[in-house]
């Protein structure tokens, strides 16, 4: 029995959630910075941390997609040419949205510091240029985690009043630890990132190599607005912890949907869990297989084994 993504279970907000509109989608810059305060904010001595999430969301009605960035995005990672937005562009779309919710004075975890370990989304009907786009977000499902806490950030796309895609972005906040809360059972990643594990009789299976320039954060960060210094520079990626500049995880599992083309049909779920992070330049062995229900599994590793991402992209009828 194939399990739905969660992008497939979720229907909306959770009871009780007040929806705030926002007059404009938010700068991203912006957003960085009042979550850096923010973040510094939490580390005060003595502060008193929230415990639970806001029981918000924050929406923007009307959002039109400028075609230039479309254009842009869809050169970068390798997207046909069409005015159907990939599943990727919707997630940027609704990023800035997603981020405002996170930065908010009563959202309990620091900004700075969350992982990103999975994500899942669906196109529950083709979203196209022209269309006008409402746009929510809100968080959810605040957990533990042996290596902090846990959390899921919600997005919504509507054409018309109705759901069109939806994303789930599940973060980790490391060494937070927050009072309650039933321990998560998922590791921190169980990617392994070896598509032929999962082979059967019947499957068809192909590989190909990504070279990734020093810049391709730099180029990821200018069509998606997310300019975070670990993908920027060698330098400012030292500051936190790196050796080099790391790819943007979504750009990678971006890159995978877009390899997969025309195949996943107008419609599909797409899901990916992350590993290690890829260091700029890097290279990325990336391995694809599909069976005859015309589900894809792809898997990306390093020249030495180590595992980067794993995920699906899965046909709806």
């Amino acid at each position: 029995m194939t399990v739905l993504p969660p992008s497939r279970t979720v229907t909306g907000p959770p009871p009780g959630t007040r929806v705030e509109t926002l007059p404009s989608v938010p700068g991203l810059g912006g957003l960085y910075v009042r979550g850096a305060a923010g973040s510094a904010a939490a580390q005060i001595p003595g502060r008193t941390t929230a415990t639970t999430l806001p029981a918000v969301a924050h929406r923007v009605e009307g959002v039109r997609v400028d075609p230039g960035h479309l254009t842009s995005y869809q050169h970068l990672l390798g997207e046909t040419g069409s005015d159907a937005l990939p599943s990727g562009f919707c997630h940027v779309l609704a990023f800035p949205v997603a981020t405002a919710v996170m930065v908010r004075t009563d959202f309990p975890l620091p900004l700075l510091g969350m992982v990103h370990v999975a994500n899942a989304a669906s196109v529950l009907r083709p979203v196209h240029l022209g269309d006008a786009l409402d746009v929510t977000a809100w968080t959810q499902d605040l957990r533990a985690h042996r290596r902090g806490t846990q959390l899921d950030v919600c997005a919504e796309i509507a054409v018309d009043g109705e759901v069109a895609w939806r994303g789930i972005s599940t973060y980790l906040a490391k060494g937070v630890h927050l009072v309650g809360g039933a321990e998560s059972s998922d590791a921190e990643s169980s990617v392994t990132a070896d598509a032929s594990d999962q082979e059967s009789s019947g499957e068809v299976g192909a590989s190909v190599v990504w070279r990734l320039s020093a810049d391709v954060g730099r180029a990821y960060g200018a069509v998606s607005g997310d300019r975070n210094p670990i993908h920027m520079s060698a330098l400012s990626a030292k500051a936190f912890g790196f050796p080099r500049a790391i790819a943007h995880g979504m750009y990678t599992a971006a890159r995978a949907l877009a390899d997969v083309g025309a195949r996943r049909g107008p419609t599909y779920d797409w899901t990916v869990e992350f590993a290690k992070p890829v260091l700029l330049p890097g290279r990325v062995d990336v391995t694809y297989t599909t069976g005859a229900d015309g589900a894809w599994t792809y898997a990306g590793r390093s020249s030495s084994g180590r595992p980067h991402l794993a995920g699906t992209v899965i046909p709806n009828a």
